[in-house]
């Protein structure tokens, strides 16, 4: 083991003995967030409003959570917006004690625009700036001989700047916002430039980076992969190189989240070929960081220690907010809506992610879709879960690389019955073509959904899917169309109306 590991493995140890900790005593953890939550809210504008000092008095973890459920409904982002523009006009003490500078913009899938989700101190250090040391802590315990730490992470975030709006709030995306606050040494081993990775232009940005990193020993990436395979993509045409191991020889980890990454792990083992570069998945969004793959696998575990308390909706009962349970509660292999309350001042808020838990000793999870991204226009109720295994399925069995894609209902018409169209952008073509793709994306999806699967039964309600191969970089023009180009934006996977897709078709008609 080099010096370099050895010194980060002391430096760490102390966190590890801290997650072995919640990873024994899980409740027991959550219950005093709760506690430490909302004695420091008791005296905020929606403490009062919600007697928080009265929730603290309970005498057990089950009395303040009881209470606090009792006190405090469930709300999206629109039932907290009143509170969140109270705090961006610079209003002190509404949902957390003091002044809230930060608000990170994200486009989301609600009904809104843009969200402008609060970012406090508290919550950037406790959440947002603790996960990536944590991910450093799990790769150097897993990989004891990593030479990631003497050489550089190249990170693709977001391209929206930091604005002022008004005389107190600054808004952007969390990558810029992460960049403002993280110590200044960070940057000694981080690439590109702060100039460069706060280019607004993403094609620019790419450009940039070529051009100050090709010559990097640039040793990890982090990001969404999606954005991230169009700029290694460019890498290695502004090099000539025919691997990104001839780019950065040293080349190890992969940070990445935001999306599913099953539907790019070939590509990037083409892109990467070596057998000891590791990937790590993780689960953070603009509201919060919430796990890590702490061990090799498909899931995360759950971090309990961030100044979050996690509660968990039943996504049958999406529509009974009473129906929220705590990790106590939580089975294995059920779909949940992620209802959160933390130090950023969101209050029993749903974030519009949805999880399974693959284990509960201790709490991992995987994501398994959004609240809002489905179809349900025939009562098959497919999930972002079941398109991304389905989408994975089709493109093994036809030799296929599927870059992007989204998919939405036909609606039935007299002389027609509904189906499914799902525009497919890819990498490599399927062997028979789409045709045959179609057929594959058919079976996989009967066999993950039994709903599907009926309404599929001799065609009654449902006909084959209909896939549309669009040309490449059709999905990119589009993003880039509505402004939601960079690693905050993910193509939205499922609609249950047409506003995407034809919006899609227009460009290549």
């Amino acid at each position: 083991m080099g010096m370099m590991p050895k010194i980060i493995r002391t430096a760490f140890a102390g966190r590890l003995r801290q997650i072995e900790y919640f990873r024994r005593h899980p409740i027991e953890v959550q219950e005093n967030t709760l506690r430490q939550l909302i004695s420091q809210a008791a005296q905020t504008s929606f403490g009062r409003e919600h007697g928080f000092e009265r929730i603290s008095s309970g005498s057990s973890g089950t009395d303040v959570i009881t209470n606090f459920q009792e006190r405090v409904p469930v709300r999206d982002y629109e039932a907290l917006v009143p509170y969140i523009e109270r705090e961006r006009r610079g209003e002190r003490d509404v949902l957390w004690p003091g002044e809230t500078k930060w608000f990170a913009k994200s486009s989301g899938t609600t009904g809104v625009k843009s969200k402008y989700i609060p970012v406090t101190r508290e919550g950037l250090w406790q959440s947002h700036l603790r996960g990536p040391k944590d991910c450093i802590a799990f790769n150097v315990e897993r990989n004891p001989t990593t030479r990631v730490y003497g050489g550089k992470t190249l990170t693709l975030g977001g391209s929206r700047r930091i604005e002022r709006e008004g005389e107190k709030a600054l808004t952007g995306d969390l990558s810029a916002i992460l960049i403002e606050n993280t110590p200044r040494i960070a940057n000694l081993w981080r690439v590109p430039s702060l100039k460069t990775a706060l280019t607004p232009d993403f094609e620019q940005k790419v450009e940039l980076i070529c051009k100050e990193c090709a010559k990097a020993d640039v040793r990890s990436i982090a990001g969404v992969p999606s954005w991230n395979l169009v700029m290694l993509k460019r890498m290695l045409e502004y090099t000539g190189k025919a691997n990104l191991l001839e780019v950065w020889p040293r080349l190890e980890l992969f940070i990445h989240g935001g999306v599913n990454f099953a539907p790019y792990r070939e590509v990037y083992h083409q892109l990467i070929p070596s057998s000891s570069m590791n990937y790590m998945e993780t689960y953070n969004a603009s509201e919060g960081f919430f796990a890590v793959a702490d061990e090799l696998g498909d899931d995360m575990l759950l971090m309990l220690d961030y100044g979050i308390l996690y509660e968990f909706l039943p996504l049958n009962q999406l529509d009974n907010p009473a129906a929220a349970i705590t990790l106590e509660d939580v089975r294995e292999r059920v779909n949940y809506a992620v209802v959160i309350s933390s130090s950023n001042g969101l209050w029993r808020y749903l974030i519009g992610d949805t999880v399974r838990f693959t284990s509960t000793a201790p709490y991992r999870v995987q994501i398994s879709g959004r609240t809002k991204q489905y179809i349900n226009a025939f009562g098959e109720e497919i999930i972002v879960d079941n398109a991304e295994r389905a989408m994975l399925a089709a493109a093994k069995a036809t030799g296929a690389e599927v870059a992007e894609y989204t998919a939405a209902p036909v609606y039935m018409e007299l002389s027609r019955r509904g189906a499914h169209q799902w525009l497919v952008e890819f990498s490599r073509e399927p062997a028979g073509g789409v045709k045959t793709f179609g057929t594959a994306l058919d079976e996989a999806l009967k066999e993950l959904n039994s709903d599907y699967e009926a309404k599929r039964w001799r065609n009654v309600t449902l006909s084959a899917p209909i896939v549309t191969m669009i040309p490449e970089g059709t999905f990119m023009r589009w993003m880039e169309g509505r402004g939601k180009v960079g690693g905050q934006n993910k193509v939205p996977r499922l609609a249950n109306d047409r506003q995407y897709v034809d919006s899609i078709l227009e460009l290549i008609r």
